[in-house]
């Protein structure tokens, strides 16, 4: 594992020589050790046509190459940081949530549409996050951002979990997700944004959830 959480707000990520770790830029707190930091003009490990991609539908996050061999602090705007450890399935992210990750992922865009049909483009259009997402794939470790902190909920396919959509981090596994209206107790005592959506998520997999409905 690349990283590791120093508090609620920091990783350590230990660099190794032949070993790419990729960031949002600015994202470096210190470092320690013969570690560079070069722009990624091709996108992370997807390549030139992975960048095209995101570039087209909005996910394009500008990130940064770091290489040697040291050990790096990364944290940013004092955003809560979780580490999410894949073993070889994709993780579904926002671009704006992804703080760092390492070079063994691969780092593609998906349609929102294709997971929910129509209401995944609803999701997107009321998140304001829209159509499209970040994936990554791979074996390797993840360390994602969030308001207030983030937990885990396992997704099993006798109990799907529904999830406020400003709440929603990321998920992974075989998982399906559809937007659905429900009128929910803030809007009962008039609290609501008038936006009664739940996302639901069933199959099998766990979904990453904010305390919080802060956008970042």
């Amino acid at each position: 594992m690349a990283f590791r959480e120093i508090n609620s707000k920091m990783v350590e990520a230990t660099v190794f020589p032949g070993q790419l770790l990729y960031s949002q830029r600015g994202a470096m707190l210190a470092y320690k050790g013969d570690v560079s930091f070069t722009p990624n003009i091709q996108g992370g490990q997807g390549g030139l046509m992975s960048m095209l991609g995101r570039r087209v539908t909005g996910e394009a996050t500008p990130l940064m190459t770091v290489e040697g061999s040291g050990t790096v602090f990364f944290g940013h705007g004092g955003h809560h940081v979780h580490v999410i450890n894949l073993t070889g399935d994709t993780l579904y992210v926002e671009a704006d949530r992804l703080l760092a990750f390492e070079g063994t992922l691969r780092q593609g865009t998906m349609f929102m549409g294709s997971q929910g049909g129509v209401m995944g483009m609803v999701r997107g259009q009321v998140t304001g996050q829209g159509l499209f997402t970040t994936t990554l794939q791979g074996q390797g470790s993840v360390a994602v951002m969030a308001h207030g902190g983030v937990f885990e909920i396992p997704i099993t396919p006798q109990r799907p979990v529904h999830v406020d959509p400003q709440a929603y981090v990321a998920h992974h596994g075989d998982v399906r997700n559809k937007l659905s209206a429900a009128l929910g107790w803030r809007e009962m005592v008039g609290r609501g944004s008038g936006e009664a959506f739940q996302l639901e998520l069933s199959g099998s997999g766990t979904v990453y959830v904010q305390a919080s409905e802060e956008k970042l």
